[in-house]
C-alpha cells in the first residue's frame, strides 16, 4: 500500500510567486530572482512530501502560469505572431502567449474544466512546425532528483492536450485537430527518452477529457497514441490520470485497455460511479490510484468510511496494486492550516488544506497496512461527529423559507421587451450606451487602508472618508470619460465574493487560504458550513453614497448566488443547489433595499455560471435549472423601470445560450475580446436575444490598450448580428488587476469608439 498526489499549489504558503511574477512583469526584479524564487517553492514542495511519506512525489506541476500553456511551450506551438525565434522558449515568448505586450493580443483564456482555475487555449492548424521547445519537464526532475527525491514527472496528455485547443485563427473551425497527434507523439516519444536517461521509473499523463462525453473516434485516438508511444514507454511505469468527474463507462473501457499503461487514476470524491465500474471490472495486474481525498474542497476526509472503500478496492485489484491518492491536483485547495489564525478551533478541526491532505493521504495508505494511527483516526472521528452535530451549521428559518421557494419560478411579471422600454423612458440613455463591469484599479494605497481597517489601525470615521475620497475619484473620472452608466470602482471590496460572504452568516473566512485563479490572480474562497442569510444590508450605504454623487444612473453591484457557490469552499453535507437557494434569498432582500434606496440599475454578477456546469451532458439540464432559477429569484420583485444587469466572464457560453436567455435579466455583459468572437457566433447562427448585451470590446486581462479603432471594429463585428438599440459597450472584466496609466487611455478609446458609431448610425439614417 502506497501514496500518491496529483498535484500540489504552486503559489506557496504566502503567495511568494505572486509577488515574484509580479515583480518580475513590472521590470523590479530580474528573470534570476524570479527563477529562484520558483525553485525554492519546488524544492519545499517535494521536501513536505518526501517527509510526510508519500513514495509517488510529483514533479512538472509547477508552473509560471498554467500547465497547458507549459505543454505547448513544450511542443514549440507559437502563434507566429508572437515572433519567436525557434530556440528554447523564453519567459519573454511564454509571457507574451499568456499576458499580450504593447504590439500583440494574448492567447485565448478560458476556465479549467469545472473550476475557477483558468488555462491558455493553444492554437493550432495544419502548418504548426512542432519542436521540442522547452526542457522543462526534465530539468525539474533533475532537480528534485539532484535533492535526494524521486518524482513521478506529470505531463498534459497528447490527446487531452489537442482536444482542449482550438483552430487557430484563419484555419477553418472544422480542422480536425486530432489529426495533429502524429506531429506532437515525437515530441513525447523525446521527453520521455530524456526522462528516462535522467533516471524516471514513473511518468503520469494527465487525460482529464476522459471524464467528458467523448465520441468514438475521440476515444480512438487515445488507442492510437499510446499504442504509437508504447515502444518509447518500454522500461517505464506509466499513470494515466483523470480527475473532475466519473469516467463514463466507454471510456473506461478505452482507458483501462490502453497499451504500455501501468495505472490508472480516478477521482473517487466527484466520480463515485466510477467505483462502480472498477468493482465490475479491473483488468489484472494493474495499478489503481484511488482519489478518494478530496482535491477542490478543504472539508477534512472522513477517514473511516474512506478506509473502508479502500479495502473493498484491495479485494478487487490487490494490496500491492493499490494507491492512496487525491482526488485531483491539490492545486484547486489552498496551502496550509498551520497558517491559519481567524479561524476559529471548532471550524479548524472540520478542515483540511493541502498540507493535512497529504498526512490523509499518508494515513490512509499505513493504515491499510496494518499501520493504522488510531489517536489520528479517533481526532477525525470526533471532528467529524461534531460538524453533524454542531447548532452553527443548522438555521430552521432559512431552511424553511429555501424550502418555500418550490412551485414558482420566480419570473417578473413583465417581458423584458416592455421592461427595457420602461427603463429607457427612465434612464434616457444613448444608443450604444457605455459602461464598466464593476471594479476599478485597486491601488497600493486603496489596499493598504482595508488593511488598516482591518487591523483596527485606523478608525471607522477614516476609514469610511478614505473609500469616500476613492469613490469621489471614480466617479468623476468616468464623468470626464462621459461614461454613460457608472460603478462606484468598488473600493471597499478586496474580492467580489469574500465581501458578501463577510456579511452573511453561514460562512467562515481564512487568513492565508489563497488558491491560485490564473497566472498571479489569487483568490481567497470563503468557506460555508452552515445555512446562510443575510443579517442587513451589505451594500446599500456605499452606492447611495456614490450615486449621491452624480446625475448619471450609478449600478449597484452584487455577486450572484450561483458564483457565490462557485467560488466558495462549499459545504458537502448538503446538496449544492439548496445551499444556493439559500444565498439567493439573501442576495433578494439586498436587492430590494438598493432598490427602496433609489439605486435603479443593479448588476447581479454570475461570472461563475457557466464554469459550474457539470461535465457530463446527462446532469447539466439539472443544474441549468436551479442554477438560473437562483438568479431569477434575487430580482424578482424588482419594478419595471429598476433594470437588471448580470454578468459572465471567461468560459464558453454558446451551448448555454438558451439558459442565459431564461435568466430574463434585462442587460448581460459578457467576456467576447479574448475568446475570438466566439460569442458573435451564435447570433449569427440565427438565435434571437432581445434584452440588452454588452459583449466585452476589449480584453482587460492583457496590460495592451486598445485603440480607438480597434474597439470601434469589434462594435461593428456586433452590430453585424445585433440589433443597435440592445448593443452596449464595456469591456470584458472588471478593472482591478490594471493600473489607471492603462485603463483611463482604454476607456477613452472605448467611448471615442462608441460615439464614433453613434455618429456613423445617424449620418446613414
Amino acid at each position: 500500500m502506497t501514496s500518491h498526489i496529483v498535484g500540489y499549489p504552486r503559489m506557496g504558503p504566502k503567495r511568494e510567486l505572486k509577488f515574484a511574477l509580479e515583480s518580475f512583469w513590472d521590470g523590479k526584479s530580474s528573470a534570476e530572482d524570479l527563477q529562484k524564487v520558483a525553485a525554492d517553492l519546488r524544492s519545499s514542495i517535494w521536501k513536505q512530501m518526501a517527509e510526510a511519506g508519500i513514495k509517488y512525489i510529483p514533479s512538472n506541476t509547477f508552473s509560471y502560469y498554467d500547465q497547458v500553456l507549459d505543454t505547448t511551450a513544450l511542443l514549440g506551438a507559437v502563434p507566429a505572431r508572437y515572433g519567436w525565434n525557434g530556440n528554447e522558449i523564453g519567459f519573454d515568448t511564454y509571457f507574451s502567449m499568456a499576458r499580450g505586450n504593447a504590439s500583440v493580443p494574448a492567447m485565448e483564456m478560458t476556465k479549467w474544466f469545472d473550476t475557477n482555475y483558468h488555462f491558455i487555449v493553444p492554437e493550432l492548424g495544419p502548418d504548426v512546425k512542432f519542436s521540442y521547445a522547452s526542457h522543462k519537464a526534465v530539468d525539474e526532475y533533475k532537480e528534485a532528483k539532484a535533492l535526494g527525491i524521486d518524482t513521478v514527472p506529470v505531463l498534459v496528455g497528447p490527446v487531452s492536450y489537442l482536444l482542449l485547443s482550438k483552430p487557430a485563427k484563419g484555419v477553418d473551425k472544422s480542422f480536425p485537430l486530432l489529426s495533429l497527434l502524429a506531429k506532437i507523439l515525437p515530441i513525447y516519444k523525446e521527453v520521455v527518452s530524456e526522462l528516462k536517461a535522467a533516471g524516471a521509473t514513473w511518468i503520469q499523463f494527465d487525460e482529464p477529457t476522459l471524464v467528458k462525453d467523448l465520441e468514438p473516434q475521440q476515444l480512438h485516438a487515445f488507442t492510437g497514441a499510446y499504442a504509437e508511444l508504447e515502444s518509447s514507454l518500454s522500461g517505464l511505469n506509466v499513470l494515466v490520470e483523470t480527475y473532475f468527474a466519473d469516467v463514463p463507462a466507454v471510456a473506461f473501457e478505452t482507458l483501462t485497455s490502453l497499451k504500455g499503461v501501468s495505472g490508472f487514476g480516478f477521482d473517487l470524491v466527484r466520480g463515485s460511479k466510477t467505483l462502480e465500474l472498477i468493482k465490475g471490472g479491473f483488468p489484472s495486474g494493474k495499478y489503481l490510484f484511488a482519489g478518494l481525498v478530496d482535491g477542490r474542497n478543504i472539508w477534512a476526509n472522513d477517514l473511516a468510511s474512506s478506509l473502508s472503500t479502500l479495502q473493498t478496492l484491495e479485494g478487487i485489484v490487490g494490496k500491492e496494486k493499490l494507491v492512496v491518492s487525491t482526488s485531483c491536483s491539490l492545486l484547486h485547495t489552498a496551502v496550509d492550516l498551520v497558517n491559519e489564525t481567524k479561524l476559529d478551533d471548532e471550524i479548524k478541526s472540520w478542515l483540511a488544506f493541502a498540507a493535512q491532505k497529504i498526512v490523509e493521504v499518508n494515513a490512509l495508505a499505513k493504515a491499510l497496512a496494518g499501520q493504522k494511527d488510531e489517536a489520528f483516526f479517533s481526532a477525525n472521528a470526533e471532528a467529524q461527529a461534531s460538524r453533524k452535530s454542531s447548532p452553527r451549521v443548522t438555521n430552521e428559518a432559512v431552511q424553511k423559507a429555501a424550502a418555500a421557494l418550490k412551485g414558482s419560478d420566480h419570473r417578473r411579471t413583465t417581458d423584458v421587451s416592455a421592461r427595457l422600454d420602461a427603463q429607457q423612458k427612465y434612464l434616457n440613455l444613448p444608443i450604444l450606451p457605455t459602461t464598466t463591469i464593476g471594479s476599478f484599479p485597486q491601488t497600493m494605497d486603496l489596499r493598504r487602508v482595508r488593511r488598516e481597517y482591518k487591523a483596527k489601525k485606523i478608525s471607522e470615521e477614516d476609514y469610511v472618508k478614505a473609500i469616500k475620497v476613492e469613490i469621489e475619484k471614480v466617479v468623476k473620472l468616468q464623468e470626464e470619460l462621459d461614461i454613460d452608466v457608472l460603478v462606484h470602482g468598488e473600493p471597499e471590496r478586496n474580492d467580489m465574493v469574500e465581501y458578501f460572504g463577510e456579511q452573511l452568516s453561514g460562512f467562515a473566512f481564512s487568513a492565508n487560504g489563497w488558491v491560485q485563479s490564473y497566472g498571479s490572480r489569487c483568490v481567497k474562497p470563503p468557506i460555508i458550513y452552515g445555512d446562510v442569510s443575510r443579517p442587513k444590508a451589505m451594500t446599500v450605504f456605499w452606492s447611495s453614497m456614490a450615486q449621491s454623487m452624480t446625475k448619471r444612473p450609478m449600478k449597484g453591484m452584487l455577486t450572484g448566488p450561483v458564483t457565490i457557490l462557485n467560488w466558495s469552499f462549499v459545504r458537502n453535507d448538503q446538496p449544492r443547489h439548496e445551499t444556493t437557494y439559500q444565498i439567493a434569498l439573501a442576495i433578494k432582500d439586498e436587492v430590494e433595499d438598493l432598490e427602496k434606496a433609489g439605486i435603479t440599475v443593479i448588476q447581479i454578477d454570475e461570472a461563475a455560471l457557466r464554469e459550474g456546469l457539470p461535465l457530463r451532458k446527462s446532469e447539466q439540464a439539472f443544474y441549468l435549472d436551479w442554477a438560473v432559477h437562483s438568479f431569477r429569484i434575487t430580482n424578482c420583485g424588482v419594478k419595471d423601470t429598476t433594470q437588471i444587469h448580470t454578468h459572465m466572464c471567461y468560459s464558453n457560453f454558446n451551448d448555454i445560450i438558451h439558459s442565459i436567455i431564461n435568466m430574463d435579466a434585462d442587460v448581460i455583459t459578457i467576456e467576447n475580446s479574448r475568446s475570438d468572437e466566439k460569442l458573435l457566433s451564435v447570433f449569427r447562427e440565427g438565435v434571437k436575444y432581445g434584452a440588452g448585451i454588452g459583449p466585452g470590446v476589449y480584453d482587460i486581462h492583457s496590460p495592451r490598450i486598445p485603440s480607438t479603432e480597434e474597439i470601434a471594429d469589434r462594435i461593428n463585428k456586433m452590430l453585424q448580428v445585433l440589433e443597435t438599440n440592445i448593443l452596449w459597450v464595456n469591456p470584458d472584466c472588471g478593472l482591478k488587476t490594471r493600473k489607471y496609466a492603462e485603463v483611463n487611455p482604454a476607456l477613452s478609446n472605448m467611448v471615442a469608439a462608441a460615439k464614433l458609431l453613434r455618429s456613423q448610425l445617424a449620418s446613414a439614417k
